[in-house]
């Protein structure tokens, strides 16, 4: 199964964000600038999150992204939906019913084998997914992180990080 890389991106500015202090935020322009992609694709996907309730947008010049739900509500499946969608990764055509040796619509009683297969392999890989949560992942991946990384992020995030006025 491939994934967009529009679900990379997502899943890493939802850990990101989940690292910053109640109400604060990240612009789209500095999501992208730290992750180094393009910023007019990620909006896109950030747009999506939000849509979904993953991200809260808050407009104005102090405003930005946050979470709008604790990392461990949000899990791996959520983010994927949001991004490329709820549709099945599989799609039957149905053609076994083509070709020289096709028969009419009575020889075919029950779903073609090969997508129920397909759609209980989707299910497995759905509900693992739905079991990793951002805040597990996140923790997972400070564990095992080079250490110089701490003191660079934390630098980068207090020159971006916004927060309201009080």
């Amino acid at each position: 199964m491939k994934l967009s890389d529009g679900v990379e991106w997502a899943v890493h500015c939802v850990m990101l964000l989940g690292g910053l202090p109640p109400n604060a935020t990240l612009s789209g322009k500095a999501l992208a600038e730290f992750h180094g992609v393009p910023e007019s694709y990620l909006l896109k996907h950030l747009k999506a999150l939000v849509t979904e309730g993953i991200l809260a947008s808050v407009p104005g010049p102090r405003g930005g992204y946050r979470l709008a739900r604790l990392p461990q509500d949000i899990s791996l499946l959520d983010v994927v939906e949001a991004v490329d969608g709820k549709r099945p990764a599989f799609r039957c055509t149905e053609i076994r019913r083509r070709g020289p040796c096709r028969l009419d619509d009575s020889a075919y009683p029950r779903r073609c084998g090969v997508n129920r297969a397909m759609l209980r392999a989707e299910e497995a890989y759905r509900e693992a997914l739905s079991r990793e949560n951002l805040k597990d992942i996140t923790e997972d991946f400070l564990a095992g992180a080079d250490p110089r990384l701490f003191p660079l992020g934390q630098s980068w995030i207090e020159q971006n990080m916004r927060m309201p006025k009080s």
